[in-house]
Formats: C-alpha cells, sequence, structure tokens
C-alpha cells in the first residue's frame, strides 16, 4: 500500500512522517516519531494507555489513523514537562507515590492535564469520573487522585 505523506505539530513542533493509511496514531507516534510515552494496552481505546490530545480533545491513540493528524495539533506526554521542569501533575504523582510499574502512567497525566485545563478545581467525584477511561493495575487509583487534586490546587494558586 502506498504511504501518505503526513505534516502535523507534535508537541509544539512540526513533524512529517510517511504513514500507511492503515496505521493508528499510536504507531505513528512510537514507530516513526520515537515517542514511546504512550503505549498500547489493549488496541482497542479501553484502557487509556494511549491517550494524547489531538487538536484539543482528548483521544485513544489506537483508535485513530495517523494519517487522521494531517495538519492537526497532537500533544503527548513527552510535550509535558517544561524542559528539566516537570509539570505539577508529575511532581504530585511522584510526591504521593502515585505510580507501580508506570505503564499507565503517561495516559492517566495526559488525561489528567486535560481536566485541569477544562476543569481546574475538579472534586473527587469529577477526578474519578474523568479518569474512569483509564486503567491501572498496580496502584489502586487512590493515591492517583489524591495527586491530581494536589496538583489542581497548587496549579490554582500559582494562577491567582
Amino acid at each position: 500500500m502506498t504511504k501518505v505523506h503526513v505534516t502535523t505539530t507534535v508537541n509544539g513542533d512540526t513533524v512529517e512522517f510517511l504513514a500507511d493509511p492503515r496505521e493508528t496514531l499510536l504507531d505513528c507516534l512510537r514507530d516513526h516519531m520515537g515517542l514511546t510515552g504512550s503505549k498500547e494496552g489493549c488496541g482497542t481505546g479501553d484502557c487509556g494507555a494511549c491517550s494524547v490530545e489531538l487538536d484539543g480533545t482528548l483521544v485513544c491513540s489506537c483508535l485513530v489513523l495517523g494519517v487522521e493528524a494531517e495538519g492537526k495539533t497532537v500533544s503527548t506526554i513527552e510535550g509535558m514537562a517544561n524542559g528539566s521542569e516537570l509539570h505539577p501533575l508529575q511532581r504530585k504523582f511522584i510526591e504521593h507515590a502515585a505510580l507501580q510499574c508506570g505503564f499507565c502512567t503517561p495516559g492517566i497525566l495526559v488525561a489528567a492535564r486535560k481536566l485541569l485545563e477544562v476543569n481546574p478545581d475538579p472534586t473527587e467525584e469529577e477526578t474519578r469520573y474523568w479518569l474512569a477511561g483509564n486503567l491501572c493495575r498496580c496502584t489502586g487509583y487512590d493515591k492517583i487522585i489524591r495527586a491530581v487534586l494536589d496538583a489542581a490546587a497548587e496549579m490554582r494558586q500559582e494562577v491567582a
């Protein structure tokens, strides 16, 4: 099958790659761009390990074709930190020991960042509901929720 030339913006940088029209965005990120933070946990959009933002919408990159990124903006876990300065969510995940094996963590962090963008002051229930599409087999979620709520509180103070 003929490959398609795709130009997109990933984490603020213009990127060009050739994609088989059947390749997922997840495979393109990992195989063509070397961005391996997003993981394939299920391949069916049920686990959230591959969560990225596509033009500001949280998506499972295993369900989006790479060619659909043409002319769009993609935000991945690799673009979350500002150089060596961790995003408050990343810091709080470490402080709260909200990760164990780390497989699901990139997807959860991307989803949590989007949550705090849309709702800077979520309740515990809203946070749990928002992150319900991100599965973790190790942590039991409590530390994840605490870390997100703590980061939200810190980020609201920075804005004030």
